[in-house]
């Protein structure tokens, strides 16, 4: 209620409200002032109001007084329960465990004030599930209540818990929620078989490996506390047995260790143990946490194939053994109760198995073709047996045949050697050693004999020295070879076996002499080398070839100081007529010859011109010169020598003597060749003239000038 100390009561004041809820939920009376709630309050949506209220005069609207605020508070009462916000709730505690294992914590909420009264004090408390669990109730912590609760028994709980505000007491209001907890499994139980004995049957025909039964123990627990192992306990007769795990079905499995024959053993027993992997130190006293059952395996008899008395069959036979011979024979029998006859025949797989063939009902095997051991050492196939009661039931052996050997080849050098002698060998000397081999299978312990041929053992040049290892050293008997003499030698060894029959075969050495130096390093083998000097160093043989060349030098210089001091000797006599002929300094091998002569005198012809009278003849009476038209510098020579060779030619006075102009085409390149005898390889004395009294009026000059010469010739006898 609100008033005014200036309001009368005459109706002069007028009340107005503002703020939170006014004209929503609340409402004031203009007149007299009183505040009314217009609608149902609630605490929880809004717990109070700020609100503003002033008097003003009716008649002016101004204020009377300042505007004053004030709040209205909006008071408890316990109008909600107790929520549990985060349930229902789900919890899990070990099986077994102890008194007060705390298992949950639960909380409920209250919307009341907790500052006004009882309204939001809540009180906990179990209406399902006792005695098993309990809760504390002002924390709402579930614990457990009874020992040893077992998992195996019930796993699975629900439990009511209340929540109540007032404090509990009665008329306080309450809510509820549910906890569904869960034992978990722990390693409580050991495993136990179901029946202390399995009986199983299995057939003789089962594969080794195979699975051929199963058994199982049952254990409780779940998860890993409930795997189990199991084993064939030693001792019993299980050695034919394995046992192993199925991962899923937690189940033993049997398999077969060896095969299993009616005829030997019909049936089995042994013990089967199984035990958790995974124990639980807080059971330990429980007791021994595995179990143990027997297992009886009775055998059926099966119709089986025949069986071979051995695995592998190994035979032997020599080779060019006559067809037709027994090497041997297989064997197999049925062994069932039965006792059905056997056939026997080859497996068949390439052309090899031909060589040989089987008796059907003996099993004998006899060669079909001549065997060679140097062609096929081994033979290997396989015989197949059948029943003839059932021929489906079949089983194979692989039979292996080796081919021995008869002694039909000599031995033989090895290798080829190329053998060596120093020429400074000395007797005794090992030069070479040799081994053997032979295309026949050697067996163990035979050897091989050297030894020299009957024909050469009676030579002193070389010897063998048998080793007795298979081996022979080839030695020297004589002190130094001579490649001069002998380059070659050839050694016939003959070579035995130790077999029999024993053969042999004679083998050629061939032995080369060869120069070494003194530490026995050969140095050459070549022939080319046996013409050189023994001994000597590469010094030495330069030294040798220098002198040679020397000598040679002076013999060419000696021959050409004989040359030239006898065409001095010609040349001395001035009075001489044949002072003519040797007065060839300007003469040469003709036109391909540029050495022999000054060439330099014709190309200038101008020397040619200053020189009016010749220089090779002596002339008998004086003449005139004859004209000569001057030579051009430029004038080629060939023009130039023709010119005068004209110019000779029909002169009839001009002697045929020999001269600048004849000799341009004279030498070795022309067709008359030399006609100089400077040359020539006979002996002037040896020379006969006469000739040239027969080649008419054009050479008589010439002819009497060398019959003078003839004539004069002191050292000529006639």
């Amino acid at each position: 209620k609100l008033h005014s100390d200036l309001d009368k009561g005459v109706g002069t004041v007028k009340y107005t409200l503002s703020g939170d809820g006014a004209g929503t939920v609340f409402t004031i009376d203009e007149t007299t002032g009183d505040i009314h709630a217009i609608r149902s309050l609630d605490r929880e949506e809004k717990p109070f109001y700020t609100l503003r209220a002033q008097a003003v005069d009716v008649d002016t609207k101004k204020p009377l007084e300042p505007e004053s605020e004030f709040i209205i508070k909006v008071q408890d009462i316990n109008d909600n329960e107790p929520k549990f916000l985060d349930g229902p709730y789900v919890a899990s505690v070990p099986e077994m465990s102890p008194v007060g294992a705390y298992v949950l914590q639960v909380k409920a909420t209250d919307a009341d004030d907790p500052t006004y009264g009882n309204s939001a004090r809540v009180v906990y408390s179990i209406l399902q599930g006792q005695p098993y669990f309990s809760i504390d109730p002002k924390t709402g912590v579930i614990r457990t209540a009874l020992p040893n609760m077992d998992r195996e028994v019930k796993e699975q709980y629900q439990v009511l818990i209340q929540a109540k505000d007032m404090g509990g007491q009665l008329g306080g209001l309450a809510g509820t929620t549910t906890v569904n907890i869960t034992l978990t499994d722990v390693n409580d139980n050991p495993p136990r078989f179901p029946k202390s004995i399995f009986h199983l049957k299995v057939p003789e025909t089962s594969h080794v490996g195979s699975a051929i039964g199963r058994i199982r123990a049952v254990d409780p627990d779940f998860g890993k506390n409930a795997e189990i192992e199991y084993n064939i306990v030693p001792g019993d007769g299980g050695n034919l047995f394995d046992i192993t795990t199925d991962e899923y079905t937690q189940e033993g499995v049997i398999k077969l260790k060896k095969p299993l024959d009616f005829e030997t053993k019909k049936a089995y027993t042994f013990k089967v143990e199984a035990s958790n992997l995974h124990l639980d130190h807080r059971f330990h006293s429980v007791g021994p946490f595995k179990d143990t059952a027997t297992v009886k395996i009775n055998v059926l008899d099966m119709d089986e194939p025949p069986v071979f008395s051995k695995p592998m069959y190994t035979m032997e036979v020599y080779e060019d053994t006559p067809v037709g011979t027994i090497i041997g024979a297989v064997t197999a029998q049925d062994l069932d109760a039965g006792s059905s006859s056997v056939r026997y025949f080859i497996d068949w797989k390439n052309d090899v198995d031909s060589y040989f063939t089987i008796d059907a009902t003996e099993g004998t095997i006899a060669t079909n073709e001549l065997l060679d051991r140097e062609s096929t050492a081994q033979y290997n196939f396989s015989i197949i047996a059948s029943k003839v009661s059932n021929p489906l039931l079949t089983s194979k052996v692989n039979v292996i045949i080796n081919v021995l050997d008869v002694n039909e080849f000599p031995p033989e050098i090895s290798v080829p050697y190329e053998t060596s002698v120093c020429e400074n060998a000395k007797p005794g000397q090992v030069i070479q050693t040799i081994t053997a081999a032979d295309k026949d299978l050697s067996p163990a312990g035979q050897r091989f004999s050297f030894k020299l041929s009957s024909e050469a053992s009676n030579k002193p040049n070389f010897t063998v020295h048998d080793y007795r290892n298979n081996t022979a050293g080839i030695e020297t008997r004589r002190n130094g070879y001579s490649r001069r003499q002998q380059e070659l030698y050839f050694l016939p060894v003959v070579i035995e076996d130790s077999s029999y029959p024993v053969q042999s075969s004679t083998n050629t050495l061939t032995i080369r002499v060869c120069r070494c130096d003194s530490d026995g390093t050969i140095q050459s083998c070549n022939v080319e080398a046996i013409f050189l000097p023994v001994g000597l160093s590469t010094g030495a043989l330069i030294a040798i070839l220098l002198c040679i060349v020397i000598l040679l030098v002076i013999v060419v210089l000696y021959v050409a100081l004989r040359r030239q001091k006898k065409k001095d000797t010609l040349m001395t006599s001035k009075e001489d007529i044949r002072d003519n002929v040797i007065h060839y300094d300007d003469e040469g091998g003709g036109e391909e010859d540029t050495q022999a002569f000054d060439i330099g005198a014709l190309r200038n012809p101008k020397v040619i011109e200053d020189n009016k009278i010749r220089r090779d003849i002596k002339p008998d009476t004086l003449r005139f010169p004859r004209h000569r038209p001057p030579a051009e510098d430029n004038t080629d020579i060939r023009d130039f020598i023709n010119h005068r060779l004209q110019e000779n030619d029909v002169d009839p006075s001009a002697p045929p003597y020999d001269s600048l102009a004849t000799y341009a085409y004279e030498g070795n390149g022309s067709v008359a060749e030399s006609l100089s005898s400077i040359d020539s390889l006979t002996t002037e004395a040896d020379q006969d003239y006469d000739y040239l009294s027969d080649w008419g009026p054009r050479f008589k000059i010439l002819a009497d000038m060398f019959g003078e010469e003839e004539s004069y010739n002191p050292d000529k006898v006639t």
